[in-house]
Formats: C-alpha cells, sequence, structure tokens
C-alpha cells in the first residue's frame, strides 16, 4: 500500500485536499489484542492469591509475570484511544460513538456480570448490592475501596476506566483535530511527561497507610494503588496518547520504524517495568513502551509489511481476545476453589490446570462472542430505519433516452 498522505498543517491544505482515507481494519493490531490477553491470563495463573503454582516454582513464574497482567490492560488501553482516533468518521455524532462503544462492552459485561453473580452464589460468598450496581454501571473504579473494585468479575474494572474514555472521546478527539500537525509530537511529549509524573504522585502526595502486605515491596497503600492503577482519569493518559498516535501515523509523521524494533522495545520495556519501583511498572510509565508496537503494526499493516501478527489464526483470537478476557478470571478463581482453594501444585500439573484454564476460557469465550458480543453489536450499533419511513423508491426506467443537461432533473442520493 502506498505511505499515508503528509497533510501540512495549513489552512489552504484543510480547504482544497480532501482528507486522506485509511483502511478500517487493522489486523495485526487485532492480532497483537489476542497476546495482550494472554499475557493477564498468565498473571492470574501465576498470582499467588489466584494461580496455581505453588513452591519454588510459583516463585519463579510469579516474579516472572508479576507484571504481565499490568502490561496487557497498559496495551488495551492504548490500543483503544488509537482505534476509536484511527475509525472515527467524519459525520459521527456523540450519541453515535456512544451507542457503538456500549452495544461493543455491555452484552459481555453483563452476562459475565450475572456469571459472577451465580458462581459467587454457589460458594456461598455474599453479594453487597450497591458493589454489584456499581459493577453493572461500571462505575466500581470511582471509588478507592479495594473490595469495590475487584468485586464481581474482577476484570471489569478496567471496563469501567474504558467507560470514561468513550465518554469523554468526542471532546478529546475535537481537541485533537485542533493541534496543528507540527505539534502533533509536542502533544505526545507533554502526555508522556505527565504519565511519568503521576507516579510520583502517588508515592510522595497520597497517605501509605494502611499497608497492604501483597502490593509490591509491602511498602505501599491500596489508596497510591488506586491513584496510579484504577482511577478512569489517570489511566485516560494511556487512551489519549493512543489518540495523538493514531493521528501522528495517520499524516506520515511517525519514523521508519519496523515491527520486529518495536516488538523488541516492548520487550525491553517488560524487563524494565519488572525492576523499577512499583508504581512506575503498573500503568502510564510502562505503556510508553508498548507505543511503538501499536504504531509499528498499524504501519506495517497499512503499506503490506510482513507481519507475525496478521495470521489468520492470531486474528481470529484476536477477534475472540475481549470474550477471553472477561471470562478468563472467573474461570481461573472459581476453578481454583472447585479444586481446592488452598491449593498448589508444583510445573507439571499446576500447568497442566492452567491449560484446562486456557481451553475452558477459550471455549467459553467463543460461545459469548459468536452469540452475545457478534450479533448483538451487528444488530444495535447503528440504529434501524424507523417503519414508518418507507425505504427509498427505486427510479422508474424511462421511456426514452434522457439526455443530462440544463435543467434535466437527476435522482438524488
Amino acid at each position: 500500500m502506498p505511505q499515508p498522505p503528509h497533510i501540512p498543517a495549513t489552512s489552504a491544505t484543510v480547504q482544497e485536499t480532501a482528507p486522506p482515507t485509511f483502511p478500517a481494519k487493522l489486523p495485526s493490531l487485532t492480532g497483537m489484542r489476542f497476546i495482550a490477553a494472554l499475557l493477564v491470563f498468565a498473571f492470574h495463573v501465576t498470582f499467588p492469591q489466584t494461580g496455581f503454582y505453588g513452591g519454588g516454582t510459583g516463585d519463579v513464574l510469579g516474579t516472572w509475570a508479576a507484571k504481565a497482567g499490568f502490561y496487557g490492560v497498559c496495551f488495551f488501553f492504548v490500543l483503544s484511544g488509537f482505534v476509536l482516533t484511527w475509525s472515527a468518521r467524519a459525520d459521527d455524532t456523540a450519541p453515535r460513538v456512544w451507542r457503538r462503544r456500549l452495544v461493543k462492552i455491555f452484552p459481555n459485561h453483563v452476562v459475565t456480570l450475572v456469571l459472577a453473580g451465580l458462581l459467587m452464589l454457589a460458594v456461598s460468598q455474599p453479594i453487597p448490592v450497591w458493589r454489584a450496581l456499581a459493577n453493572l454501571f461500571l462505575v466500581q473504579t470511582w471509588a478507592p475501596d479495594m473490595a469495590t473494585v475487584n468485586s464481581m468479575n474482577t476484570v471489569s474494572w478496567s471496563l469501567a476506566c474504558e467507560m470514561f474514555f468513550y465518554l469523554c472521546f468526542p471532546l478529546l478527539l475535537r481537541m485533537l483535530n485542533a493541534v496543528p500537525v507540527h505539534r502533533l509530537w509536542t502533544a505526545a511529549g507533554i502526555v508522556a511527561v505527565l504519565a511519568l509524573t503521576l507516579p510520583l504522585v502517588g508515592q510522595y502526595l497520597i497517605s501509605d497507610q494502611p499497608k497492604l502486605p501483597f502490593i509490591g515491596d509491602g511498602s505501599l497503600s491500596f489508596q497510591q494503588v488506586w491513584s496510579v492503577y484504577f482511577f478512569p482519569p489517570a489511566r485516560a493518559l494511556e487512551f489519549v496518547l493512543g489518540m495523538i498516535v493514531a493521528r501522528i501515523v495517520q499524516t506520515g509523521r511517525w519514523p521508519r520504524l519496523g515491527l520486529a524494533p518495536s516488538v523488541l522495545i516492548a520487550a525491553a520495556g517488560y524487563v524494565v517495568a519488572s525492576n523499577v519501583p512499583y508504581l512506575f511498572s503498573i500503568a502510564g510509565a510502562a505503556a510508553l513502551w508498548l507505543v511503538p508496537l501499536v504504531a509499528s503494526g498499524a504501519v506495517a499493516d497499512l503499506r503490506g509489511y510482513r507481519s507475525c501478527f496478521r495470521g489468520r489464526t492470531l486474528v481470529r483470537l484476536g477477534e475472540l481476545s475481549f470474550a477471553f478476557y472477561m471470562v478468563h478470571a472467573l474461570v481461573v478463581e472459581y476453578g481454583h476453589r472447585l479444586i481446592g482453594r488452598s491449593e498448589v501444585w508444583s510445573l507439571l500439573p499446576g500447568t497442566g490446570l492452567s491449560l484446562a484454564a486456557f481451553v475452558l476460557s477459550l471455549v467459553l469465550a467463543h460461545a459469548l462472542f459468536t452469540w452475545v458480543e457478534n450479533p448483538l453489536a451487528r444488530r444495535f450499533s447503528t440504529p434501524r430505519r424507523r417503519s414508518a419511513e418507507p425505504p427509498p423508491a427505486a427510479p422508474a426506467p424511462p421511456t426514452r433516452p434522457v439526455t443530462a443537461g440544463p435543467g434535466t432533473l437527476e435522482p438524488s442520493e
């Protein structure tokens, strides 16, 4: 494919040049989505409170995957801003954007919320009504309370952040479109600095009491973690960064950085995230390492470059990734309860149980996507034509040749 056009930031260009068009789908980014979901899954099956591994094996795997879930969620937030900006339509209205996003996430959310409630009842786990309602309406992350944020289907906290992003997106996009093209990198730098500053705010300006021994090195409070990781406006920095990078790619100002170097940067970033202070490793600061991967994946699809993420199987798994993300934590947590809540296993049996949880999660994800997510998104993403409004009639065939000339009436679309 040809290189995306460079758009000079001049009023003459805006008036005289038609806006460039870009492919609606970026299959490499779809394939990457499943890799990110797999990172979150790896975190949950190795995390001491939910995972299957114990002893020395558990310590090694838990250390290796300790930041995997955080890294995967960072990718999702950057990708969300990138994709929404990439696919934005010139004639969109805020209600149309909100409608499409609601029908994309709410069906899976409601089904897995009900499933979580049934599983909680099955194990005699209490369900506080107000926490269930907070989950239903995706506002649980606005409360700096660990039990509320992690209630019901625990992974749905990220949807609460996404809902905030979606509500802000029409305004954010208008603001972004007002930024001159030559200032886009400056805007990206400002957001990056804010992302690096936020952990310092959480570390030094928010109380570290009471401390939670199982978070980081035991020196942090939940409020400090919440301010960086769960608080929707804090996570919006990653979403906005994704938006800005989408515009940089669209305007042809992304540097010639191949997909392979971007993968190496993301891998190096994970190593760094595993060895820096906790608050720098779980959110915006860690997301900076993933930006080149998202941008390079889009460029590879745009220009037809080779991409290992564009294979048919991986893209199909990427299509299932949201459903997989929504069901896997329930499978891991309640599967572990079923076979023994306090049990942990060595490498081989632990891996066997992890693979079983993966397969079951994938099967449930396929069912959720096929019977809930995909059909409802197709049915409700756009409003139906009013039944009282007749469809446009086809023009009657002329009985004699019609010449288009002055005064000729031509049918409008």
